[in-house]
């Protein structure tokens, strides 16, 4: 009795170790939270759990090569850390996934450790549930919180009504005395001052209409130039495009550098409209919005997943086999900022030249909105907005006024050199401005150097 009780207890310390040994393998050893992590860090780019992207999906990546190349945990922890030299070493499995996936060569990840890759696996094999959000918190609607609301709305009706009564009352008295009048003498003596025809009021109140009429003409004049002044100007045009774009996720959340996309504005005449296969760089890997942090108001999740498929209808690209299909659609996006054809404008001239002069000035002249990207000085803080808008005029005042205040970055040494003698000559000619040294003062309000 005693040994069998023995080997019974040999028996299950052997089955306990086969279920560890097997939990092992199969990743559950790691810390799926921390895997996430990792797996998020350094796997996204080129994985997903659930879908092929760059790489294939990795959810039950452990079974899955087990059941396909007969490898254990080890050949992953390889695979991972250098899969180019188990390549080399001539492993048949490793080479047969590099020819499956067009011999799109993985990155290696010798950084990790081996508790990091244990982390990873257990994620791919045991992804922990995604967190419920809690509840936001709705408004009482209980008859106790309505009764204040009611009570107030009843009382403004009931003043309504005692209004319009009172006005009707009134209206009728004065009926009634118009009434009486119109069959006194009173009535009859009025009439005989009354003006019977237009002549008699024209020679009566012509000074007074002459006054009025040139008042008139005063204002309509007023109005046709200030119309004509603005013609062209349209600061707050904010159109729709055919694709729904976010400054404020991409530049705002995201800490995009404007010229990652704009790269032409710092060294090119035009800021060109980037094409498609800029967006591509990211949003071949990134399918799906799954910023829940910051939605606009009154859009969902799905919206923004449409939008991201757009860009593949755009750019002919096949999501769910990872290749370009060939056929590809036109985006009409709808201009925002142009320049008038007799306009000359510059944007390297502004971004490299102008750069520290022009956040210098625009930050003095505006202490409580300050800003740290030239960009910002002339198309507002585009990395708040949502949808872009033209944030200034883009008249010639108020251009002209920018070059007036705008002092040149004296601090560069090209520019010390070179204004040397002009600076002493307006010291002398402005003494009491110290003879600073605006963009006006250099040229800037040479027709010629924007109309020609």
């Amino acid at each position: 009795m005693i040994s069998w009780r023995k080997h019974y207890k040999k028996t299950l310390i052997a089955i306990g170790l086969l279920l560890s040994t097997s939990a092992s393998f199969y990743g559950q050893d790691g810390d799926p939270k921390n895997g996430e992590k990792l797996f998020k860090a350094n796997c996204t780019a080129c994985h997903a759990l659930d879908k092929q992207v760059i790489g294939p999906p990795l959810k039950g990546v452990v079974e899955r090569v087990k059941t396909e190349g007969g490898v254990d945990r080890d050949w992953l922890h390889k695979w991972i850390k250098d899969n180019k030299a188990l390549r080399a070493s001539g492993d048949k499995y490793a080479n047969e996934i590099f020819e499956k996936y067009n011999k799109t060569e993985m990155l290696q990840f010798p950084n990790l450790t081996e508790k990091d890759i244990d982390d990873i696996l257990a994620f791919t094999t045991n992804p922990p549930a995604p967190e419920e959000k809690k509840a936001e918190a709705t408004p009482a609607t209980d008859a106790t919180a309505a009764a204040p609301a009611d009570k107030t709305t009843t009382n403004i009706v009931i003043i309504s009504l005692l209004a319009i009564a009172g006005l009707l009352v009134w209206i009728l008295l004065k009926l009634r005395q118009l009434v009486k009048l119109g069959q006194s003498e009173e009535l009859a003596g009025l009439n005989e001052t009354r003006v019977r025809s237009f002549r008699e009021m024209h020679e009566k109140f012509h000074y007074v209409g002459k006054a009025v009429i040139a008042i008139l003409a005063i204002l309509a004049a007023y109005g046709v130039w200030n119309w004509l002044m603005w013609i062209g100007v349209y600061k707050g045009y904010k159109p729709e495009q055919p694709i729904y774009f976010s400054h404020k996720i991409h530049a705002g959340e995201q800490k995009i550098d404007c010229q990652l996309c704009h790269s032409s504005a710092k060294y090119g005449k035009v800021s060109e409209i980037p094409s498609m296969n800029v967006c591509m760089n990211c949003h071949r890997t990134i399918s799906e919005y799954n910023a829940d942090h910051y939605m606009e108001p009154g859009k969902d999740k799905a919206f923004y997943d449409g939008e991201i498929q757009k860009i593949y209808a755009a750019t002919g690209w096949d999501p769910a086999k990872q290749q370009y299909t060939g056929k590809t659609q036109p985006v009409e996006w709808t201009r925002i900022h142009n320049m008038p054809d007799f306009v000359y404008f510059n944007h390297s001239q502004h971004v490299i030249a102008g750069e520290q002069a022009i956040i210098n000035s625009f930050n003095k002249k505006n202490p409580n909105n300050k800003i740290d990207v030239v960009c910002k000085a002339c198309h507002g803080k585009i990395d708040t907005m949502n949808v872009v808008q033209m944030a200034n005029d883009f008249t010639m005042g108020w251009c002209i006024e920018c070059h007036r205040t705008t002092e040149v970055d004296m601090n560069n040494g090209y520019n010390k050199e070179y204004f040397k003698n002009l600076h002493d000559k307006l010291k002398k000619q402005y003494p009491q401005d110290g003879g600073k040294i605006t963009v006006a003062a250099i040229g800037g309000l040479e027709c010629g150097k924007c109309h020609y």
